[in-house]
């Protein structure tokens, strides 16, 4: 029984990677592109693209490009630095 206690205690505490789940823009955009495109629709996340992403006090905003000549607005998508977590997303109009 103590094994048991050991293991599950092992598993609960695995380490925190130091620069966070979503060090860099690169890995902000393919978390953002993921999540965006079952929501809004894989096609229309594709004509979005390139996706930028900048760093906030901890926080990823991710955003969609418009094609030139569109009307309209592009995906935005805030995701959490250290943990990963989706706090908020919108498509503009």
């Amino acid at each position: 029984m103590a094994i048991i206690l050991l293991c599950t205690g092992a598993f609960a505490q695995a380490p925190h990677p130091k620069d966070g789940y979503v060090p860099d823009e690169k890995t902000a955009v393919r978390i953002a592109v993921a999540v965006l495109s079952p929501i809004y629709g894989e096609e229309q996340i594709i004509r979005e693209q390139p996706f930028h992403a900048k760093l906030k006090d901890g926080v990823w905003i991710v955003d969609g490009t418009l094609p030139p000549n569109m009307l309209g607005g592009a995906a935005e998508i805030r995701i959490d630095k250290n943990t990963g977590a989706i706090l908020s997303h919108m498509h503009w109009k």
